[in-house]
């Protein structure tokens, strides 16, 4: 699968496999950013990219990201459709600081992965599912 990519600095390696083993893409920041307790940015990742119709592409922070920065994702996972490819529609990581910290350009910060989005779905509406109940939310393992 080929994907286009335009970098808003020719001169950043934006993209890294670690291994070749895993299945998710590192992220770089594409600019050094403070951030002090509670506040929220946008950092910057310093691309925008076409992905083909009918994919998408999930973001989530790596392993390391709270540990080496205090930083958690705002909106939990981000998701970026194949609609969102134009010239300036950059990606970035919202990121939420638990403490004084410095992500500085270049540096490792989240990761993603093009998966198939998801086919169409009819919802159809029902007086009756027919199924036995699990027993509410949370009962997974109490019996």
């Amino acid at each position: 699968m080929q994907i286009k990519v335009k970098l808003i600095e020719d001169n950043i390696q934006q993209f890294e496999f670690i291994d070749q083993k895993s299945n998710w893409i590192d992220l770089r920041s594409a600019q050094t950013i403070e951030f002090k307790k509670g506040e929220f940015q946008l950092i910057p990742l310093g691309f925008s990219m076409q992905l083909p119709d009918g994919y998408e592409a999930n973001i989530l922070p790596r392993s390391s990201t709270f540990k080496n920065f205090g930083l958690i994702q705002t909106n939990g996972m981000g998701v970026i459709d194949s609609s969102y490819c134009g010239d300036e529609d950059y990606w970035f990581f919202p990121a939420l600081a638990m403490r004084d910290s410095v992500v500085k350009k270049g540096e490792r910060i989240c990761q993603f992965r093009i998966i198939e989005s998801m086919e169409k779905v009819e919802f159809i509406t029902v007086k009756v599912l027919g199924n036995d109940n699990r027993g509410g939310h949370g009962s997974t393992g109490i019996k």
